[in-house]
This record gives C-alpha cells, structure tokens and sequence, in this order.
C-alpha cells in the first residue's frame, strides 16, 4: 500500500503553531505580509510559524530596532580592529 501524498495535510496547526506547506502563489505572499486591521504578527504564507505584518507600525519598529542594534553591532567590531595597540616592552632595572 504507497502513501498518497494527498492524504497528508498542507496547512493546519501543530502544537498551536500553525504550518502551511501549499505552493505558494505571489498573491498570497504579498497578501500574507500586508494585512491591514491584523496585529503585528501573522501566519507564514509558506513554512511554519508566524512572521511580521508590515501594516503594522510595531513590525517597522521592531525592524527599527534590529537594524540598529546590527548596525552597532557591525560598527564595534569594525573599530576593535583599528584600535589594535602593538606590545610594550618593559625594561626592569635590577641593581
């Protein structure tokens, strides 16, 4: 008996995340990231679990406040590299 793979669902929910494995179409992934009157999380249009609903103005923020702390973070380690000092040597006098 060969599995089918119709039988196997697509879409649903798994543990209270939802998973949604359907050929995705580009209607339904620009429509899925731009949800007007929806909060600022919403499901995946292909894959598993949520993502950001660009029609809220929470997700630029939290868009924000990633790329900023990405940006410092690229910046500090940029400078580590400049501020490298060379060694001192040290003469100790013995008499």
């Amino acid at each position: 008996m060969a599995d089918n793979e119709s039988d196997k669902p697509q879409s649903g929910e798994l543990f209270g995340v939802p998973y949604n494995f359907d050929r995705p179409s580009i209607g339904r992934m620009l429509s899925a990231y731009w949800q007007p009157g929806e909060g600022m999380l919403v499901e995946k249009p292909f894959g598993v679990g949520y993502t950001l609903n660009l029609a809220s103005w929470r997700s630029w923020l939290v868009l924000l406040v990633a790329g900023g702390l990405l940006w410092q973070e690229t910046q500090k380690g940029s400078e580590e590299d400049v501020e490298t000092e060379e060694p001192v040597e040290v003469i100790v006098d013995d008499d």
